[in-house]
């Protein structure tokens, strides 16, 4: 398949968003690139003490799922190596489903992100704490 007749050019954002591969990836929009959380669709939750993306692929409850994921930050998790980008916020993050159009998103179908303005690194993996399996996504300020 020629790739200007592939997903990425026919169906706009999501299209470029599904053509990440792995768990993150930046995509071009307009000015600035925008970070993607790759992978199956999922829900998510943001931890702004931690900076973490908590990305729930299996638990009994969310209660158990941000303990795990705050149990597996604090014990140094095992990044995968190639689940690793330098990217640039510039103004509050805007998380949303990729199948959403922006210009129809509503306020309860996106979740706003304030950081602070600069460079992070971002680092992915999938881990399991006991009954609960994860991907998380977490942001660290770079200098």
């Amino acid at each position: 398949m020629d790739d200007n007749d592939g997903p990425v050019e026919t169906w706009g954002d999501y299209g470029r968003a599904c053509a990440v591969e792995g768990y993150i990836g930046l995509v071009v929009v307009g000015a600035q690139r925008a970070l993607v959380l790759g992978d199956e669709p999922a829900m998510t939750t943001f931890l702004a003490t931690e900076r973490l993306f908590v990305r729930w692929a299996g638990a009994d409850s969310e209660t158990e799922l941000i303990a795990a994921a705050r149990r597996t930050l604090a014990g140094e998790p095992d990044w995968d190596d190639d689940e690793d980008l330098i990217w640039e916020a510039r103004e509050s993050v805007v998380l949303f489903d990729s199948a959403i159009p922006g210009a129809e998103s509503e306020p309860d179908d996106r979740l706003v992100i304030d950081l602070d303005p600069g460079r992070y690194r971002v680092r992915a993996t999938y881990t399991k704490d006991e009954d609960n399996w994860m991907i998380l996504v977490h942001l660290q300020p770079t200098t």
